[in-house]
């Protein structure tokens, strides 16, 4: 049975060691880490699975700002599953819980850089990110948005920032939802 729960601050060095091992150290050098350093990833989603006293995977989000009005949105990533456990629909449920939860409590607007096949899931698509830009290299194909509001992305363009005079509490540590079969 997998238990997905938002991410506590004893459950680190595990993420770090899950995204080691699946991505290596070269995954500092991306555009979408210059997004997160120094801001603090939002707790409320940022959420684990965990099978039988291991972690399987973790998914993290991030707030950031999009064009010169800095309208607020959310960054999804990294986005890991343990190497051995992939193909189980791990990160799907990860992605649909976190986004369903997103939604509830009023973000509008999510981006991530990624294989738009495999984010197509979960509607991500990289025709919702045509206006917009990274802060650095980064594959235009890969850049991907999904509104969680209908017309959300409707006029709004340009650079995307990294946010603001942003403070998070520290994780939920109440279960979200436990599946078997997966």
């Amino acid at each position: 049975m997998i238990d997905y729960r938002c991410e506590r601050p004893e459950d680190a060095g595990k993420i770090e060691f899950l995204l080691d091992r699946a991505f290596g150290p070269g995954r500092f050098a991306k555009t979408a880490y210059r997004l997160r350093e120094g801001v603090a990833f939002i707790p409320e989603l940022s959420l684990v699975a965990w099978e039988d006293g291991v972690m399987r995977g973790s998914l993290r989000y991030w707030p950031i700002e999009i064009g010169a009005t800095r309208a607020p949105a959310i960054l999804l990533g990294p986005l890991v599953v343990d190497p051995e456990h992939r193909g189980r629909g791990i990160a799907l449920q990860l992605m649909q819980l976190s986004l369903r939860k997103a939604a509830e409590m009023g973000h509008r607007i999510v981006v991530l850089v990624g294989d738009e096949p495999y984010y197509a899931r979960v509607e991500f698509s990289a025709a919702a990110a045509r206006a917009l830009r990274m802060p650095g290299p980064v594959d235009r194909a890969r850049l991907l948005a999904r509104e969680l509001v209908p017309g959300a992305l409707h006029g709004l363009s340009g650079l995307i920032h990294k946010a603001s005079g942003v403070n998070h509490d520290s994780a939920s540590q109440q279960p979200l939802k436990r599946a078997t079969g997966l």
